[in-house]
Formats: structure tokens, sequence, C-alpha cells
């Protein structure tokens, strides 16, 4: 993206501002009121902005390895199929040749392109392994993907176990987003190393949040582990991309990341409440933790709380 910036301001007049609305639009509107808000939005034609190391990598490989590359390749092909187009047509070629071989254009043609994807494979091979394991985490977080909603534990934080699920599109309420929002997110800390393993319960699954970089696969029998460190404080949204049955499409993942101190107050809240009655609060439940005291957890009672079942037990 920065490289088509670049090249954007070689452009005369109006056709520059046009360019840069363009690109720059996807990237304005990723921030909303209260904090980063990434989610996809209509004609966003751009990768999501990065809010963690993995992200950020990903953004610098695809727009200083990838697309400089594709943009060379395709102009190369163009301008080559124009040529033969123009120099070897029947008026201009009346008595077409005989050549059948040509060893050194046929040795270029093989090496180029190898060398080519060899200069593509190294960063993306160091990225992949950057992305598979964690370095000094601060925490785990075991995903289990069902048919169809998420099932977040939190083995560090009293056994807290909960399910997470779409709000359907006649409950949503002011600031919910259709097919994005669930009733129960993935709570993080800021700025911590975070393990995440996934595996499923039935079919596969995949485990997608674009702006945190996280992509992997929930497949039955196994755990395949990354790890994320979310930038800041925010909520992000991601959902299952692999086709995984008929609710494929309602099979949405929200992850909110709030300071330590507050992700900790949260935890210790909500794995209390759940040992004592099944539910579990909202992050925003323990906001003023710190100055307002018990003032502050007081306000838990009067949040209404879905109980944590799975949908398929009467959610």
């Amino acid at each position: 993206m920065q490289l088509l910036r670049r090249c954007a301001a070689f452009l005369p007049g109006w056709y520059r501002a046009l360019a840069l609305l363009v690109l720059l639009a996807p990237h304005a509107w990723a921030d909303g009121a209260g904090g980063v808000v990434a989610r996809p939005r209509p004609w966003q034609i751009d990768l999501q902005p990065g809010y963690s190391p993995t992200m950020r990598d990903l953004i610098w490989l695809n727009d200083w390895i990838v697309t400089p590359i594709i943009v060379v390749i395709v102009a190369l092909v163009a301008v080559l199929v124009g040529y033969a187009l123009w120099r070897f047509n029947e008026k201009r070629n009346p008595v077409p040749s005989r050549i059948t071989h040509n060893p050194p254009l046929e040795i270029a043609w093989t090496v180029i392109p190898a060398l080519i994807l060899i200069g593509m494979a190294i960063p993306s091979f160091r990225l992949v392994f950057f992305q598979n394991r964690t370095s000094d985490p601060y925490m785990t977080i075991d995903v289990t993907g069902h048919q169809w909603y998420w099932e977040y534990k939190y083995p560090g934080q009293g056994n807290l176990d909960f399910i997470s699920s779409i709000i359907p599109a006649n409950q949503l309420k002011p600031g919910q987003y259709r097919l994005l929002s669930v009733n129960h997110p993935l709570v993080l800390p800021v700025g911590k190393n975070i393990r995440v393993l996934q595996t499923s319960g039935d079919v596969i699954h995949s485990f997608f949040v674009p702006s945190l970089g996280m992509q992997r696969y929930a497949i039955p029998g196994q755990t395949i582990e990354t790890w994320v460190r979310i930038d800041q404080p925010g909520t992000f949204y991601g959902e299952c991309n692999q086709i995984c049955g008929l609710n494929h499409h309602e099979m949405p993942i929200e992850v909110q990341a709030v300071p330590l101190p507050q992700f900790l107050a949260w935890a210790k809240l909500a794995a209390k409440e759940q040992a004592e009655n099944g539910t579990v609060p909202p992050v925003s439940a323990v906001a003023s933790v710190g100055t307002t005291g018990r003032a502050a957890l007081s306000k838990v009672a009067e949040v209404t709380h879905r109980p944590v079942v799975s949908p398929g037990k009467g959610d």
C-alpha cells in the first residue's frame, strides 16, 4: 500500500486526489469513537489495518514483495502479448518462422521465475515460523470450533469457559453489527503475548481475525498453535472462513482488547459469576475497577446476562 501511495504521487491533478482517496479510505475508516473498531468496510479494497506484529508483517509482505512482483509480471506479459500481436500478425509476417527451440530463452524463462519464487519464499517462510510459536506467552487461550459457535477457555483464569454465539439480526442493539457481533466476545489483554490453541469438536473450522493477522484451522483431533499480541484497546472482528456447513456464515469472532488491569478484574469476576450462576458479565462491567472499587462491581447486577449454554441446549 505504501508503494501504491508513492506511485500515486506521480499522477497529475485530480487523478492523484482520486487515487489517494481510494487507497486511504479503508485505513481512514478503521478507527471509530471509543477506540479501534476493526471490521470489514463498504468498498474496502485493501487489507485491514494491522494491530499486531504478525499483521504488520503480512501488510509489509503484501505491499513490498507480492504487489510489486505482480505489477511487474503483469506489465511485462502485457507488453510481450501486445508486441507479439503487432509484430507477428499475418500482414507483417506472411511467412512464419520454423524455429522450434531457443535454449537461452528457455533457460531464462525457467530460471528467472524460479529465482522470483525463491525470493518470495524466504520472507514468507520466515513469517510462517513467526506465526507458529509463541515466545514467552503471558497466558494461553483454548479455542474450540463447533457447528456453529466458538468455545473459549481460559485455563489460567479459574478455568473460565464460555460459548460465543452470533447475535441474531432481529436482536441487534445500537453499535452492534449484523453477522459480526456475538453475545460473549473473546476478551484479551493489550500488549501481552497470548498463545492460542485451536481445535474442533466436529468438522474443520478456521479461526480468522484479519486485523490481528490470525488464521489457523481448527481440526478435530488436533491442536494447532498460533499467537497474538494486540497493540491497542479496541474491538476486532473476524469469522470462520472455512466452509463448515449450513450456518457457516453465522460463526463470527469478536475480540475485545482491554488494558491488563481491566482484563484481570474481568477474568476474576467472570470466573466467580460462572461458578455461582453460569453467567459471564461483559468486560464493561469492570471498566471502573481500581478507581471506584466495589461500587463499580455492583453495576454487574444491573447488566442482563445470557446463560452460557450450548446453542443446542436452549441458546
